[in-house]
């Protein structure tokens, strides 16, 4: 499980959350929406700078983006890239299984 975030959404979650260093995101499974690899769910977001419990993290321009152990099942066995939609002004979340495997872009199931 990792954590990517591209540099144009750092700068969106410090512009859009006011971020000081040293300050905290949670990343979260939340429902309702659809991720590519998850239908009926999507990825929601918190400032939380009280980082307790992490099952992963990554700091990045001085910030700390994470997932906690509540949040583990929704990202367990995959990495997340974070990246920025420009035109939306909003930010992107693709996953990529972290075994090897590909995902189906149509279903959305996992492919050995």
């Amino acid at each position: 499980m990792a954590i990517v975030v591209d540099d144009a959404a750092s700068a969106w979650f410090r512009r859009e959350l006011e971020l000081p260093a040293g300050a905290g995101v949670r990343f979260f499974g939340k429902v309702y929406g659809q991720t590519n690899v998850h239908d009926g769910f999507s990825v929601g977001m918190t400032r939380d700078d009280a980082v307790e419990s992490p099952v992963v993290q990554t700091t990045k321009d001085q910030v700390t983006y994470y997932v906690d152990s509540n949040d583990a099942w929704f990202f367990d066995g995959l990495d997340l890239a974070v990246g920025y939609d420009a035109k939306r002004d909003e930010p992107t979340y693709h996953f990529t299984p972290n075994d090897g495997s590909t995902v189906d872009a149509v279903s959305g199931a996992s492919k050995h």
